[in-house]
């Protein structure tokens, strides 16, 4: 990764934008979408793939992610919510990870059922090895990989392609838990607090429509609109049409439509 500076305009080269959709996907299709919900299936070259760019991300792994995101889904707003965004922007976005868990997250946590994830080997390699898996790729694939196979200075690759990039994946994913439960319409359901957050869309590359998330969370597209300003859901399309992903999960139409007139606080 390398920022060039020329007639006053910065330039990213393509490491950039590679090492942060992988790490991206590695969240969103993968600890999200796939293991946290089951909204598709993955075959194995394709769920190797996502353990590898989720280790990337370095947001823990598999396992604890997708449990921590389960008790988030069900007791959503409250105690057992690892980030409550009741208490507070600063909490939901950063907070959580400085204090210990609340004790009703470890409670409620332990009383899920987790044995689909346990059932699957890559989950559970990934999870054995995930300190030596972080170190790979976290680390040492983006500094090391550009340096020597294109000359990339090692500064650039280290402080760009590792710090900066890991840097600004955890942001995206945290507005996640903050400004996507805070700021924004909730055309599907206006009792619960998540909203939808085109900024956030647009960072997180298509984890921004989080009320209709909340509202229907076993949709693998996480939104009503499919392809649109969603590139997980490209990803994820591209995957099914290669014959890797299958078994896509959808809400119907009229499903949509009417938890709209019944629930939703009237916008667009």
């Amino acid at each position: 990764m390398k920022v060039r500076v020329s007639h006053g305009k910065f330039f990213l080269s393509p490491q950039s934008y590679l090492c942060f959709l992988l790490t991206a996907l590695g969240v969103t299709a993968g600890a999200h979408r796939l293991w946290s919900h089951r909204s598709y299936k993955a075959k194995l070259p394709l769920r190797i793939f996502l353990a590898a760019a989720n280790s990337m991300a370095f947001q823990n792994d598999i396992f604890e992610w997708s449990r921590d995101h389960r008790v988030h889904h069900k007791y959503s707003e409250t105690d057992a919510d690892p980030h409550n965004a009741q208490r507070g922007f600063f909490f939901s976005h950063i907070g959580w990870l400085f204090v210990r868990k609340h004790r009703d997250v470890i409670e409620k946590g332990r009383k899920l059922d987790l044995t689909d994830l346990l059932a699957d080997p890559v989950v559970r390699l990934q999870r054995k090895y995930y300190k030596t898996t972080v170190l790979l790729m976290c680390f040492a694939v983006p500094t090391l990989v550009p340096w020597y196979a294109w000359g990339e200075s090692l500064w650039n690759s280290y402080f760009l392609a590792f710090i900066l990039r890991y840097t600004i994946s955890l942001n995206v994913t945290w507005l996640v838990n903050s400004a996507a439960h805070m700021y924004g319409n909730r055309p599907y359901d206006k009792h619960i607090s998540p909203r939808e957050n085109p900024f956030v869309t647009l960072g997180a590359i298509g984890e921004g429509f989080h009320n209709y998330h909340h509202t229907f969370p076993f949709d693998y597209s996480a939104s009503e609109f499919g392809l649109k300003f969603n590139p997980t859901t490209w990803f994820i399309d591209f995957m099914s049409w290669l014959g890797l992903a299958t078994d896509l999960k959808r809400v119907p139409k009229q499903m949509i439509q009417s938890r709209k007139e019944r629930t939703g606080d009237g916008s667009a």
